[in-house]
């Protein structure tokens, strides 16, 4: 398999791969390549910070104890800031797992099954949901996620009863989560709705099933009629060869082009449509010569936690104050666990406004030169350099305090040439004028010119 290609692959279901773990697999066949990768992502390491005060305080409101005003305060400033701390170690675990694709596979979920909550213990139980079925069946994934405590909340399923049954739940399934708009009608998310009435969860979050409040009579759904559960509902919608084409369509676009190739994707859809396989529809992915062609190669923009994990990847970096990873992926347009609606991120050239094309590529010397960005041609400081204090803080924020361990990258770098760093830190061609300039930088040291590598434009891509 190609040097490229391998490259290729690992951008799009991970956040790259050092020249080291290139070299390994460079003899290895595209089909012992992908039997690896499904290999190291085979299991499931739940992602967990302590949660313990919380929900040792849920079981004393179990017992019957009612919770003092001033115990919910404290119990919401502690789940706030259990918030950030999943947030960063999410970010750890995408930049250092070996379950690479499972990961990937988890922050692709992430923004189809959108959802946010404000307590840790079902954000969570969520999270882990999604990574625990990334890779798994997608009717069982599916109705996992119907019986979350975070979407019961999220969506309205635990006001959802049989004397006013509540919509939003039935249509977001349909419209974002299964078929696409347009593939059911007003009176299928109606029937459907009271097929998921008596939907809850109690305190800790786990699934609750009030019969009390199902509706029990008989409801009529894409043509068919019977007394439906909320599992039901789901088994029918999957019938539909539309969720097949729509979830494959979703997959297509995030992993391979933001320009939707109709035969590619009708091509998943009849894998993914035999048994809902997620695991067997990403292997025909990978797997198919298309997957690897050129114009499928360097043309996607990284969304901004590709971009700051994808750093955090060739150079292992840590925020010296955690509340900055959190504020830095703010002003970049996507912070985990915090989607800005239910239809989550838009993704493609949406990434991307005057404003965050500057921050890009600026960041790369923010956090691994310690806000210093020199300007090697010339020997002059840089404008960011010689800005006042105030002017700075104004038009930048704050001035970032990192760590990072250039040691590490050293070492994966250590048998390659600095005229061949390019091929491995950028996923295309580089301009004929960028090309120049980086040229009359080959006499500096492998770390800066990893870092003018990364403040390209053609770093945005992968």
């Amino acid at each position: 398999m190609k040097a490229k290609h391998i490259q290729h692959v690992y951008r799009r279901i991970g956040f790259g791969i050092l020249p080291s773990q290139l070299n390994k697999l460079s003899k290895e066949s595209k089909k012992k390549i992908v039997e690896h990768i499904f290999k190291t992502s085979q299991s499931f390491k739940a992602l967990k910070v302590d949660t313990s005060e919380i929900t040792d305080v849920f079981v004393t409101s179990m017992n019957g104890k009612k919770l003092e005003p001033e115990v919910r305060q404290k119990i919401q400033k502690i789940s706030r800031q259990k918030q950030i701390e999943l947030n960063i170690a999410w970010i750890d675990r995408l930049a250092t797992s070996e379950q690479v694709l499972r990961e990937k596979m988890t922050l692709f979920w992430a923004n189809h099954f959108v959802c946010e909550d404000n307590n840790i213990v079902y954000i969570q139980k969520f999270n882990n949901t999604l990574r625990k079925h990334a890779l798994g069946n997608f009717r069982e994934f599916v109705n996992a996620i119907s019986k979350e405590a975070a979407m019961t909340k999220y969506l309205n399923t635990k006001q959802n009863k049989k004397q006013k049954p509540n919509e939003n739940f039935a249509r977001e399934l349909m419209e974002l989560f299964t078929l696409g708009e347009g593939h059911y009608t007003e009176n299928d998310i109606k029937e459907s709705a009271k097929a998921f009435t008596g939907y809850s969860h109690n305190l800790n979050g786990d699934f609750v099933f009030r019969k009390r409040q199902h509706d029990a009579n008989n409801k009529t759904f894409f043509g068919k009629t019977g007394n439906f559960t909320g599992e039901d509902i789901i088994d029918i919608i999957l019938e539909q060869k539309q969720c097949a084409t729509y979830i494959c369509g979703k997959i297509y676009s995030y992993f391979v082009n933001d320009s939707v190739n109709k035969n590619h994707v009708l091509a998943m859809a009849d894998v993914f449509y035999k048994d809902y396989s997620i695991e067997n529809v990403m292997k025909f992915m990978l797997m198919s010569d298309w997957f690897y062609d050129e114009e499928n190669l360097g043309n996607k923009i990284k969304s901004p936690i590709e971009f700051l994990v994808g750093i955090k990847t060739l150079v292992p970096t840590n925020f010296k104050k955690p509340k900055q990873l959190i504020y830095m992926q703010r002003l970049l347009g996507q912070t985990l666990l915090d989607p800005p609606n239910v239809a989550g991120w838009k993704g493609g050239r949406n990434w991307i406004d005057s404003n965050t094309i500057v921050l890009r590529l600026k960041l790369p010397s923010l956090l691994l030169n310690s806000a210093y960005i020199s300007n090697v041609k010339n020997g002059n400081e840089d404008v960011m350099v010689t800005t006042k204090k105030e002017q700075f803080k104004k038009k930048y924020g704050k001035r970032f305090s990192t760590e990072t361990n250039w040691n590490y990258f050293e070492t994966h770098f250590k048998h390659v040439k600095i005229s061949d760093m390019s091929a491995h830190i950028l996923a295309c061609e580089i301009n004929d004028n960028a090309k120049a300039y980086l040229q009359s930088l080959e006499k500096v040291s492998k770390q800066e010119y990893c870092i003018q590598l990364m403040s390209l434009p053609e770093y945005q891509m992968c």
